[in-house]
């Protein structure tokens, strides 16, 4: 599904990612661990185009997502992202929240197939055989398409009740399960998730975590960096470990655990475990 191949990006002097080569194959669930500035979040945010690599190919579905003639935000629909912040806008409310992409993408889609239909019906003036004219939705069924579906997901994670509240009056753990369904609303092929427990209460954890299961369960290929070594033994199908920018070692969860090989990782896990 996504290919990562001589991935390198540099701030200035300083390599933060140093000619990474990786595969992530569809189900995949991949944890990245990893001490602090060793490139986990970057990783995360080149995958997802939000930071331009320095150099190196990100192949998704066989289109570089590093070329920057492609363009990303068509491919970036398919690629969820869930941050530490959860990144909510404080003056929508959730159901805005919630549906704020899936409706804008379609009425860009939605004028698209408008110019297009409007270009085969000039078009049709001049030919003997005419072309037909694309059925589109109209504004108010793209509206309600994106509202259907966000309240079958919030009925999934029991918030169907805080569909118009605003995220001041949530929870950290409540945030959390909004950003990560927010993200599941564009039907994402991938989901990425950038320590989605890291600012969150300890008792606030659990239904999080909780939820990310369920996605694993379900089958939904996915990236996660995390400091919860628990979670990332029961989770993973493999475990990245990323040092100095680089791929230290990588292998399931039972090897980088139960066996590590190299002496950086096993510094590591002693100091977390």
């Amino acid at each position: 599904m996504i290919d990562v191949i001589n991935l390198t990006k540099k701030y200035g002097d300083i390599t933060v990612l140093d000619n990474i080569t990786t595969r992530i194959d569809e189900g995949e669930r991949v944890v990245i661990l990893g001490p602090s500035g060793s490139g986990k979040s970057t990783f995360l945010r080149c995958l997802n185009c939000m930071e331009d690599p320095t150099s190196g190919s990100i192949m998704f579905e066989g289109v570089d997502l590093a070329d920057m003639k492609v363009d990303i935000n068509e491919h970036r629909e398919h690629i969820g992202m869930v941050f530490q912040q959860f990144n909510l806008f404080n003056n929508k409310t959730v159901l805005d929240n919630i549906t704020l992409a899936p409706v804008s993408i379609g009425l860009k889609k939605l004028h698209r197939a408008k110019r297009r239909n409007f270009c085969i019906s000039i078009g049709n003036l001049f030919r003997k055989r005419k072309k037909e004219l694309a059925a589109v939705d109209s504004s108010k069924q793209i509206k309600a398409r994106a509202e259907e579906k966000a309240f079958e997901l919030l009925r999934r994670i029991g918030l169907e009740d805080k569909a118009g509240a605003y995220p001041s009056t949530l929870s950290g753990g409540q945030k959390q399960r909004i950003a990560i369904i927010r993200a599941l609303a564009m039907n994402p092929k991938v989901m990425l998730f950038d320590e989605p427990t890291s600012a969150l209460d300890p008792e606030m954890v659990g239904e999080v975590l909780d939820l990310i299961r369920k996605l694993a369960d379900e089958g939904m290929t996915m990236v996660i960096v995390t400091h919860e070594m628990g979670f990332a033994r029961e989770v993973a199908s493999r475990i990245m470990f990323l040092a100095d920018g680089k791929i230290a070692e990588e292998g399931p969860p039972d090897q980088i655990f139960g066996s590590p090989q190299s002496d950086r990782l096993k510094d590591f896990l002693s100091k977390v475990l």
